[in-house]
């Protein structure tokens, strides 16, 4: 199962490169992967089916355990993903013409879809296999708007992830309502689970996912997305919409059936829904002039019927559904197939526009006639065989008794009449000779074999497995026997059960199919001008818009333009919710301690007056003083309270934190507007948020009932971490994954920050070497001199500059190396650094930046979150989890023993990150701002001398 994944894997990868390389050719290369996989899998069966397991553990505490599981379900699925996969790869290698860029893209798409369908179909744990099936939706959005410049591509598209994630989101619930009252996280302890019906509340559960599983299937009311999903290229609809991605719910729905068809809601959900679809879809196909959406609506009426049937969760059921999900899977690629040659020869798809095809192209009409054959039932095909078993079962089925066992199989048999009609119909409207040869057919170009023998093949295969049934009813056979046990009464399929009522009922439906077909300008005058019960799709663009307009009304009252305004909103919803939480909660009794010696309360009560002073100052830059001070007293109280680390964390990023807000105010005002209007309701809100806040703060602190996690950190950070500080080893190893994330945002921050400054214009800069220049100024690597230089340059700045720089170069650098065990580390260390190139950056302007650091920050950031990713990494590739750390002892000559551990690399990665993040923001809201400031003074001065030359 790994390999299959990882050769899925690595071919997604490469098909870019392929492409590119050997254009549409490369499509046959990337078949191989997949017609292997089905080949290792018909291999299995053939050898006696054993199943396959893989368990690693990951994150078990939150159910997240990576369990795969191929028994005979899967491998079923498996092969049909697979093989007719393999088919459709070698027929986009005829279908497309050859586009570089574009088919790169799709190639690698449609190998990372066959890669999801397998991972989803070979899930053990519920909830791997729910990410697998939204990364179906996100590729299937990806595939259906392969023509992204049309808007019909676009708007299917985003409809088709709309509603299948909305599904899908069902579903999740469903999952984790059913753990939650289960404990079963995994389809094997599902199966395994005596106590379903009596579990309370399974049903809703029940019901959640089965809506993610019929949206996904496009079962009504969510059926409208397919046949919107038709703007897809015909290898698209080949696949995701007859073999893959509609597949998904149905594998779903016969996983769970076996289980859950004891549960009411179960078949009160799924067959009901099932037959309505197949009737008002197939009903619908009759009426379309477009062979594509007369084989989509046919698709959503056999997803109907296949639901309804592998939903009644019997033996015979079961072995039913399985064989008409095969048959289908077969003749609608296959028409679909046909339906895109015809489309590629003729330039057309509109019934009315083809005329005489039949004629022109025999060997096309056969192999479109053996399909159709299948899909209306006729022998000796596949679709024959496996529907006379659906009869079979709807006729003698135990589960189904008295009146819900008629009217399933009057639905059945009256969707099976319109199957017949709408396959004879599109067989007509493909090849008949209506009025002679129109003129699409009259011009149409030969059909390259690369378009006609995927089909072929598929053809074949229907006849085949219709002629001789066996190795179809023993695949499926060895599944049903896992789930149900062996049984001598297990029926069987076989093209021939003698004359039976089943026979007879199966005749009468051709039959009426055809008088249907025959009668086709009456049935024409039957169809109503607009929908009967209306349109699912324009309901869903009702239910769009009037989510716009309600997103609309609710954004043009809350964000009105005015930052009070939002703050205000923001902080009233932060007073309001938490103090109704707590006053309608059960409280408990809370203890303070206001201080623990008398310099904490000094240090508080300088807090609080710089906090008010900050609030009446009106020079900008002496408020922000007041708010900085407010900063460096909370990082004395952190180390009063024995915090060094939170400490110097505080006063690092405090002292930057003021760097870049004075880079900012520089270009403001230096004094702020007196405030006007509504100044007593924010002195309120104010006064409201503090007391907020400290309330909510007292009540945690004093709500803590177990013993605090804090008592076994230093344990776990030095025989896990292999560190002394308890805080670095939390940072860099316990918590890894928390600090890659926030690295992970630092560097969008950092770019995000140079895009707003630098807008359209590029913000990458060319690398070199730090150059020792002579000659220049004594204090600094810039010149003074230097008219080009930044002015108002201070001698006191220039010359402390000189003296700390590589202080504070060698002080991060030991703090990095010194933070596993005492106080410091990456981040520390990155900002103490960073401190220094802002202090270069004070004293000389942007020229002695350049000189200090000639260096892209984007690079260090590059590089920064490279290194962190590969501490990630590399553990994987050796075994072990993600972020696994070791420790190396190394003796020196003259030094002695060293221990060095691994989680140095993550940080060092940190450390570059701070480095990069600051160089940026210094280069944009400093450098850049400077430059256009200087730009803007110099276009004024050209102005002012053009007018002056008029003047004169």
């Amino acid at each position: 199962m790994l390999t299959l994944l990882t050769a899925l894997a690595v071919s997604s990868c490469l098909a870019p490169l392929l492409v590119l390389r050997m254009g549409n050719r490369a499509f046959g290369v990337l078949a191989l992967v997949p017609a292997a996989g089905a080949g290792w899998i018909v291999s299995l069966f053939i050898h006696g089916f054993t199943p396959q397991t893989f368990h690693m553990e990951w994150l078990s505490a939150a159910n997240l355990t990576l369990d795969l599981r191929m028994d005979a379900l899967s491998a079923l699925f498996c092969l049909i993903i697979l093989g007719i996969g393999a088919l459709v790869l070698v027929y986009c290698w005829g279908y497309f013409e050859f586009n570089r860029r574009r088919l790169a893209v799709f190639a690698s798409q449609m190998v990372a879809f066959a890669l999801a369908m397998v991972g989803l179909v070979i899930s053990d744990s519920l909830l791997l296999m729910y990410v697998f099936w939204e990364i179906t939706s996100i590729l299937s959005y990806l595939l259906v708007g392969y023509y992204g410049e049309r808007a019909s591509s676009r708007r299917a598209a985003s409809q088709a992830l709309m509603v299948t994630t909305l599904g899908g989101l069902a579903m999740l619930m469903g999952i984790v309502m059913l753990g939650q009252q289960t404990g079963v996280w995994t389809f094997s302890g599902l199966a395994d689970y005596r106590n379903l019906y009596s579990t309370p509340n399974v049903r809703f559960a029940v019901v959640l996912l089965l809506a993610g599983a019929l949206s996904k299937s496009a079962i009504a009311p969510a059926h409208f997305w397919l046949p919107g999903a038709m703007a897809a290229p015909t290898p698209v609809s080949a696949y995701l919409h007859s073999a893959a991605m509609v597949k998904a719910g149905i594998y779903l729905v016969a996983r769970l059936s076996p289980s859950f068809s004891v549960i009411p809601a179960w078949h009160l959900v799924i067959i009901p829904c099932g037959l309505f679809t197949m009737i008002m879809a197939g009903w619908m196909a009759l009426r379309q002039q477009d062979l594509k959406l007369v084989l989509a609506y046919g698709t959503v009426s056999q997803l109907g019927f296949i639901v309804s049937i592998v939903g009644i969760g019997s033996r015979a059921a079961l072995l039913a559904g399985l064989a008409i999900t095969v048959a289908h899977a077969c003749f609608k690629a296959c028409l679909f197939m046909v339906v895109g040659a015809i489309d590629h020869a003729t330039g057309t798809r509109d019934i009315r526009k083809l005329d005489g095809l039949g004629a022109k192209q025999p060997g096309l009409a056969v192999i479109a006639i053996l399909a159709a054959a299948s899909m209306a039932g006729l022998p000796p095909m596949l679709g024959f065989v496996a529907k006379e078993q659906v009869l079979t079962v709807l006729i003698y089925e135990q589960a189904l008794t008295g009146m819900p066992a008629k009217l399933t199989l009057a639905g059945a048999v009256v969707g099976s009449i319109l199957t017949v009609a709408y396959s004879l119909y599109f067989l007509y409207g493909a090849f008949a000779s209506k009025h002679g040869t129109s003129p699409a057919v009259a011009n149409m170009h030969s059909i390259i074999p690369g378009l006609w023998i995927p089909p072929v093949l598929l053809a074949i295969g229907s006849l085949a497995l219709g002629v001789l049934p066996q190795p179809l009813d023993a695949a499926i056979a060895t599944h049903i026997t896992g789930v149900y046990g062996a049984s001598a009464s297990d029926h069987h399929l076989a093209l021939w059960h003698g004359f039976t009522p089943v026979l007879a009922l199966t005749c009468a439906v051709i039959a009426a199919g055809s008088v249907l077909h025959w009668q086709r300008a009456t049935v024409a005058k039957l169809h109503f001008r607009q929908p009967a019960l209306g349109n699912a799709s324009a309901a869903y663009d009702l239910v769009i818009q009037g989510l716009q307009r309600v997103s609309m009304r609710m954004t043009a009252v809350t964000q009105r333009g005015s930052l009070p305004l939002n703050e205000a909103i923001i902080l009233g919803t932060l007073v309001l919710f938490p103090l109704f939480a707590l006053i309608s909660g059960r409280r408990n009794t809370i203890r303070m301690e206001l201080w623990g010696t008398p310099v904490q309360a000094f240090v508080a009560v300088l807090i609080i007056i710089a906090a008010i002073a900050a609030t009446v100052l009106r020079n900008r830059l002496s408020a922000l003083i007041m708010v900085g001070l407010t900063g460096y007293g909370l990082s004395v109280i952190f180390a009063l309270y024995g915090a060094p680390d939170l400490a110097l964390t505080q006063l690092l990023v405090e002292t930057i934190s003021m760097v870049v807000f004075v880079l900012v105010l520089r270009k403001l005002p230096s004094n702020s507007p007196e405030p006007q209007g509504y100044i007593r309701v924010r002195a309120w809100l104010a006064i409201a948020v503090g007391l907020t806040v400290t309330v909510l703060g007292a009540f945690a602190i004093s709500a803590r009932t177990a013993t605090p996690i804090s008592n076994v950190i230093p344990t776990l950070a030095k025989d896990i971490g292999h560190g002394a500080n308890a805080v670095n080893v939390l940072l860099v190893d316990i918590r890894a994954w928390d600090t890659f994330g926030e690295i992970s945002v630092l560097v969008i921050v950092a770019t995000g920050v140079a895009s707003l400054v630098y807008r359209t214009r590029s913000f990458n800069r060319a690398s070199r070497r730090p150059i020792l220049r002579l000659g220049g100024s004594p204090w600094l690597a810039t010149d003074r001199s230097d008219a080009n230089m930044d002015r108002n340059r201070s001698l006191m700045v220039e010359v402390s500059t000189r003296v700390l720089f590589h202080s504070m170069i060698l002080l991060s650098v030991y703090f990095f190396f010194a933070g596993h065990n005492a106080p410091g580390g990456g981040f520390a260390g990155g900002l103490v650094a960073a401190l220094a190139f802002t202090l270069r950056y004070l004293a000389g302007g942007r020229h002695e930046l350049e000189e200090a650091i000639p260096i892209d920050a984007g690079r260090i950031l590059g590089v920064g979150l490279l290194i962190s990713a590969a501490s990630v990494v590399v553990p994987l590739t050796l075994g072990y989890p993600p972020l696994t750390s070791t420790v190396w002892d190394v003796t020196l000559p003259r030094i002695g023993e060293l221990h060095i551990v691994s989680a140095v690399f993550f940080d060092a990665g940190v450390y570059l990150i701070v480095i990069g993040l600051v160089l940026h923001i210094l280069r944009s809201l400093g450098a850049q701002l400077d430059i256009d400031q200087d730009l803007r003074k110099q276009r004024a001065r050209d102005r002012a001398r053009r007018l002056a030359r008029k003047e004169r």
